[in-house]
């Protein structure tokens, strides 16, 4: 059965021809307004790294699509995100303090749910930028998040002007809540009702400090212990009226420092994993401190474009039934 939704009254704004000339546009332009605002430098990055490295994301304990090198006889496996790596590679490329980087990361998470806002392609602006330790705070966190907003708020402006058919702006402003602040607004309701309901309210919303267990007994979302520090971290949402949902662009959040990747790995019994470079590096202090995240490219073409499903954005697979629920209304490329 598919878990795609289809509006009532849908019409793409933009034909496919449109459509791909946008994505082209809204990805040029949105990665110049973010490399400005963050002070970030383009770099290449990897596909694919090796197997028990340490390197890749565990997600939230999702295999990844993994294969033998023959001439290397060992196994590979595609990148679920690159959150560690990039931390490794501003160590490698000697970095220094405000300055950092941004790559394009594609990967394929073959066990994600597919419906208007999944797919198992995965495509985001990958970035990661070298702080201080003073700069290991709410603040400065909340700080980079209005600069992520802004480039947002600025890219949809001129997608306005270029495609007058598009009708949405982005706000220019940002709502921030803690995760159990949230949670105690409504406590009776699960984590993607509060989330639509408070995104709803403010149309741009950062939920912070995730992957802590709120009084509820669970997390408001599941966080790998070794990248994100759950007190500087969260998550950015848009409300997106095409599909009455609260989207999530962005995860993000300042990385963790000896002290905090040591309280994680315990909390969720992974110490064992200190074993890995990456995290002995960070015991060591060996690699910069960093603030990182992700912003996907398809879910901000999909809310800038105004669309109704990620496959109108993106070229991946579906099953047959969304193929024919979206035959006549939504245009999967």
């Amino acid at each position: 059965m598919s878990n795609t939704l289809v509006p009532k009254d849908y019409v793409s704004k933009l034909n496919l021809y449109e459509t791909q000339t946008a994505i082209g546009y809204i990805k040029n332009v949105f990665q110049h307004n973010l490399a400005t605002k963050l002070n970030l430098k383009r770099v290449s990055a990897p596909l694919f790294v090796l197997s028990k490295t340490g390197i890749n994301d565990g997600l939230n304990g999702e295999n990844p699509v993994s294969f033998l090198v023959p001439s290397l006889n060992k196994h590979a496996e595609i990148v679920h995100s690159l959150a560690k790596w990039k931390r490794m590679a501003l160590f490698n490329y000697d970095f220094y303090v405000g300055n950092g980087l941004y790559t394009d990361m594609n990967a394929v998470r073959k066990e994600e749910t597919l419906d208007n806002l999944h797919s198992i392609y995965v495509d985001q602006w990958d970035w990661e930028k070298v702080i201080t330790k003073d700069d290991r705070n709410i603040k400065f966190l909340k700080l980079v998040v209005k600069n992520i907003v802004k480039a947002i708020h600025k890219t949809s402006l001129l997608v306005h002007h270029k495609y007058p058919s598009i009708t949405y702006v982005a706000p220019n402003k940002v709502f921030f809540i803690d995760s159990q602040k949230l949670e105690d607004m409504y406590p009776n309701l699960c984590e993607k009702e509060r989330e639509y309901e408070i995104t709803k309210l403010h149309q741009v919303v950062f939920i912070m400090r995730i992957g802590h267990v709120l009084k509820s007994g669970k997390p408001h979302d599941l966080r790998a212990p070794d990248y994100d520090d759950w007190n500087l971290n969260g998550d950015l949402l848009y409300y997106h009226q095409t599909l009455d949902l609260a989207v999530e662009i962005s995860s993000m959040g300042i990385r963790v420092d000896q002290e905090s990747l040591l309280n994680q790995l315990t909390i969720k019994n992974k110490l064992d994993d200190l074993s890995y470079q990456y995290h002995q590096m960070i015991i060591e202090n060996k690699l910069p401190l960093t603030i990182g995240g992700g912003i996907g490219q398809s879910r901000l073409c999909l809310i800038l474009l105004e669309k109704a499903h990620i496959g109108e954005v993106q070229s991946s697979i579906w099953d047959e039934e969304t193929y024919l629920l979206c035959k006549d209304k939504i245009l999967l490329i």
